[in-house]
């Protein structure tokens, strides 16, 4: 997932984790295209770089925090406690359900994992407060992704070197075809929507494939 800003600070400027969310306008699904490979031999000891930054894609429209506001839910719980600047009060977790499918080139696909945001160990107004806590300044339109976000077990885990235990163990696609990492031809559709009470607000579908 990511959030959109939608009120602008100056330089020097931090953002109060109270305020915080005053300065997101909504969410979008977002897909942080990882080339493993890559990833696996630049993150030591340099960290992950040339491996994530050739692309990402979004879902098609932005869904506004108003229309999350029903959805709000606990956090979970964060040992040990976090620095006074990152405390917070009030649910500011939101129960938004994640699904991620695979399919082949010329295939139906296979939903892969399902997950829920809520599951984040830290919330927005948590990440923007720290994003900002040395004055970086934020402008309307930056978009600021969440990270990985997995469950408990292993249907909910949100990567696919997660998924396979880092490419040791292939994970079964319909029509006897299997995974452990992506393929040239293969499309990944990530769904999310919010469902309570008689109430659903969805995300559309975050789509895009693997061209040769």
């Amino acid at each position: 997932m990511a959030y959109i800003i939608g009120k602008s600070t100056h330089l020097g400027k931090p953002i109060s984790i109270e305020n915080a969310e005053d300065h997101i306008f909504g969410k979008v699904i977002f897909n942080d295209w990882s080339a493993r490979d890559i990833q696996a031999w630049e993150y030591v000891p340099l960290g992950p770089f040339l491996g994530k930054n050739f692309g990402s894609t979004i879902s098609p429209w932005i869904v506004t925090m108003e229309a999350l506001e029903p959805f709000r839910c606990e956090s979970v719980t964060q040992e040990p406690a976090v620095l006074p600047y990152l405390q917070f009060i009030g649910n500011k977790n939101f129960d938004i359900n994640l699904e991620v499918a695979i399919a082949p080139e010329g295939d139906e696909e296979t939903v892969i994992s399902e997950s829920n945001f809520k599951y984040m160990y830290w919330n927005m107004a948590q990440q923007l407060a720290h994003h900002t806590v040395n004055g970086c300044n934020v402008n309307v339109g930056d978009l600021m992704a969440s990270g990985t976000i997995s469950g408990r077990d292993q249907n909910s885990y949100g990567s696919m070197i997660e998924i396979s235990q880092g490419g040791k163990e292939p994970m079964q696609l319909k029509n006897d075809k299997t995974r452990t990492f992506l393929e040239d031809g293969d499309t990944i559709t990530i769904r999310a929507y919010c469902e309570k009470d008689g109430k659903r607000v969805g995300f559309g579908e975050c789509v895009g494939t693997i061209a040769p």
